[in-house]
């Protein structure tokens, strides 16, 4: 883009490559782009809450996704438009930062923009919408704070916890068993919680899928779970105090660097070559059993021979473990990665109470569990299901769970759930518009009806009618001041929040209004778009 003059001082803007670029501006460029970010917020409006839908993805190479998690439907999705993909991005940085409620930061972004459409359309200045936006984000999050309740939990009180990551699975399709995957994620996150320090590492958590089975025989294993089995079909297939032995050398004759070419021209020869590969295989060997080890856990294969020598010799072993696992095994069994078959010493071995392989079905496929560990501090979630989708999906499910219980190690406020927090705030904040004097009260206002999008959403999902319910669930709210009352999508019979026993996180909750206020004053501020044009 370059400027120029005229003969008469007037300036002008020259476009390189003009005809190729396609250009709005003003108005048109901030409508265009506000309806980008609708029509996304509309696809996921309908996978919200307890009864929403699933949405069904297929990748170029023929994968096919189900899910209801906004996060992971937006990633799927292939998006063009650039205001589209900032409210892609919007998802994820609420995915990365809480884990919980990708969908419902969409659907408000999308609700604002909507709002501030009918404000643009009335004259008034995008700038003054966004700060009007801002001083009503505000607002809300203050009031949400205020609103918000503590409440406290401990080892052996881990019923607040599990309530919430119930609501968080609720709206999953493994809802029809989320108290025991709810208990499980709780279980997994406090076994590996620093509650001193209120920080919880989710690496240390692993979570394992296999088909087969259903969904109930999922189980939390305090260890690590391979899927590997013992490298020979003889070797014992359970072991009691196991000393492991963490290895990233191959159990093969060492290779020079360099390009080498042996010649044998006798049987003598090749005799000789032989007995002295069998001695640095019988070295091998010696090795770990000089240190005390019974089991063998290898980054690499073994050759035939080391195989038969290690069965021979009584001294189980497992090969070709990935190195995240090796890792993992190390920091739950207390052990250390060694390197090479000289540095292995005692000291240097990882202790497990119990090493055994499991068999399932009628299947070929068996793993390996190491339990009761020196060091619990690194457990495993084992997944079964029905089928490769079904099992995806609960990963994705109980990751979300994991996210929320972390968060609320972090900061345990919580607030409730249903829409009621959103209704709870739509009124705070109607009620501070007047406050302000100025257009920008407009804008308050209609944050506040923007705040009623995702109420409405879940009582549009659950087939009930959306104004309607909506309207009266405010005026309850209202008139007996009790910021609980919320959408009764499960159709219980009550509208308190408290009773069902609907939580949200408080930091969660927050991180939502923000994010989406973030994101809509950015699209507000957009007013020229140069695109290339399409061919």
């Amino acid at each position: 883009m370059a400027l120029a003059f005229d003969e008469f001082g007037r300036p002008f803007i020259i476009l390189r490559e003009q005809e190729q670029k396609s250009r709005l501006r003003g108005l048109d460029a901030q409508k265009a782009n506000i309806a980008a970010g609708k029509a996304v917020a509309k696809i996921l409006r309908t996978s919200l809450g307890p009864k929403g839908m699933d949405k069904m993805l297929q990748s170029p190479d023929g994968e096919v996704t189900v899910t209801n998690d906004g996060a992971t439907i937006l990633e799927q999705m292939d998006v063009d438009n650039q205001i589209a993909k900032l409210m892609v991005e919007l998802s994820q940085s609420q995915d990365y930062e809480i884990g919980d409620g990708t969908t419902g930061v969409v659907v408000l972004a999308g609700s604002l923009l909507e709002q501030a459409e009918r404000l643009l359309e009335r004259g008034i200045h995008p700038i003054r919408v966004a700060e009007g936006y801002e001083m009503a984000s505000r607002i809300a999050v203050d009031h949400l704070q205020h609103i918000s309740k503590k409440f406290e939990f401990g080892l052996e009180n881990i019923e607040p916890l599990v309530q919430t990551c119930m609501t968080t699975l609720s709206s999953k399709i493994v809802n029809r068993c989320k108290r025991p995957l709810a208990e499980i994620a709780v279980r997994a996150v406090l076994a590996v919680a620093d509650l001193e320090r209120k920080d919880v590492n989710l690496d240390l958590i692993k979570v394992e899928g296999k088909v087969g089975g259903k969904l109930e025989d999922t189980e939390l294993v305090y260890g690590i779970l391979i899927d590997k089995d013992m490298s020979h079909p003889q070797m014992p297939k359970r072991i009691e105090d196991a000393k492991i032995a963490i290895l990233t050398c191959p159990f093969e004759p060492p290779k020079p660097k360099t390009k080498h070419k042996v010649d044998i021209d006798t049987v003598e020869k090749f005799q000789t070559l032989r007995v002295q590969e069998q001695e640095y295989f019988d070295q091998m060997v010696q090795k770990c059993k000089d240190a005390g080890a019974t089991l063998v856990i290898c980054q690499w294969g073994f050759d035939d021979e080391a195989n038969h020598l290690l069965m021979h010799r009584n001294l189980p072993a497992v090969r070709w473990v990935g190195g995240v696992e090796l890792e993992l095994i190390a920091i739950a069994t207390g052990g250390r990665i060694v390197p090479r078959f000289q540095e292995l010493t005692p000291d240097k071995l990882g202790k497990a109470g119990l090493v055994r392989e499991k068999s399932f079905g009628t299947t070929k496929d068996r793993m390996l569990y190491i339990e009761h560990c020196a060091n619990s501090r690194a457990v495993t979630i084992f997944i079964r299901g029905g089928n490769k989708m079904m099992i995806e999906e609960t990963k994705r499910s109980i990751h979300d769970a994991l996210c929320v219980a972390r968060n609320l190690i972090r900061n345990n406020s919580i607030v409730y759930g249903g829409g009621s927090a959103e209704i709870s705030c739509s009124v705070a904040v109607e009620a501070a518009a007047d406050k302000h004097p100025g257009v920008e009260q407009y804008a308050i206002r209609a944050f506040a009806d923007a705040l009623d999008a995702v109420p409405m959403a879940l009582a549009e999902n659950s087939g009930l009618q959306p104004i309607e319910t909506l309207n009266a669930v405010k005026s309850q709210q209202i008139k007996e001041k009790n910021p609980h009352c919320g959408i009764d999508c499960n159709d219980v019979g009550t509208n308190d929040m408290c009773e069902q026993n609907v939580f949200e996180t408080l930091i969660g909750k927050q991180q939502q209004i923000l994010l989406a206020t973030q994101v809509v004053k950015m699209i507000l501020k957009i007013d020229d778009v140069i695109s290339p044009s399409e061919y």
